[in-house]
């Protein structure tokens, strides 16, 4: 999967503020991810990302 800093990524759950689609803010062997509901900032390992990734725009 080509996932690139900078990219919106839909995930298939949503945040608990309601919204789907994070920013990736780092890529390695964890993503760091923003949300863009509320601004929330979370590291998540790459499995985890790759296996719940709806779209990438």
């Amino acid at each position: 999967m080509d996932i690139q800093v900078g990219n919106i990524v839909k995930l298939k759950k949503q945040h608990p503020c309601g919204n789907k689609e994070w920013e990736v803010l780092r890529v390695g062997a964890d993503f760091r991810l923003k949300c863009l509901g509320c601004g929330h900032q979370i590291m998540v390992p790459r499995k985890l990302v790759e296996k719940n990734v709806r779209e990438i725009r």
